[in-house]
């Protein structure tokens, strides 16, 4: 995969990681707002898909300086703090203490500053992930029996904003290790 990510930094802690400069106009506003002795550096650097596996594997929460209300913090907490595995968003609400409110939480999971960092391409549709429960269930026993990629192929994995062929691949590799 040849995608190219770009990460913004604010005094060496990630602000942002995108395809493109969708984010930078948030964080320049919210960057402003602060006092000009607290930031030091902004900047911006590209880097390819396995570089941000790479890169993403050694950052910590603490790393991350991300600009959202106290609910899109606590969603993207939540997130974050997850075993890398699929979810659906009705699960992240839940997870995230607001079980009633999957729209919301969806919508937050969609604004997402740091791709791949906080895995909102492991949040799919709560009808797929049923999908996949039905699937795997037909499956024990067969040749694909603890092996749940090849479902993949067969769900709708939502919505991404970055395409969802992007959001396959990089399910795929997270899920089968490659990104670790």
């Amino acid at each position: 995969m040849s995608t190219e990510w770009i990460v913004t930094e604010i005094d060496g802690k990630v602000a942002s990681i995108a395809t493109d400069y969708r984010h930078l106009a948030h964080i320049g506003a919210q960057v402003a707002l602060l006092p000009p002795e607290e930031v030091g550096s902004v900047g911006t650097r590209k880097i390819s898909t396995e570089e941000l596996m790479e890169f993403s594997k050694y950052l910590t929460w603490e790393d991350l300086m991300l600009f959202g209300t106290p609910f899109q913090l606590k969603v993207w907490k939540t997130l974050y703090d997850l075993p890398r595995k699929l979810y659906s968003y009705s699960e992240i609400a839940a997870l995230a203490g607001t079980p009633q409110g999957v729209r919301p939480v969806a919508h937050v999971v969609a604004y997402n500053p740091v791709a791949f960092v906080i895995p909102c391409h492991l949040v799919i549709p709560k009808e797929s992930m049923d999908r996949a429960r039905d699937i795997r269930s037909a499956a024990e026993g067969t040749l694909f029996q603890g092996r749940d990629l090849y479902l993949l192929d067969s769900i709708d994995v939502g919505a991404y904003a970055y395409g969802p062929e992007l959001k396959r691949e990089l399910i795929k590799r997270q899920l089968s290790g490659e990104a670790g």
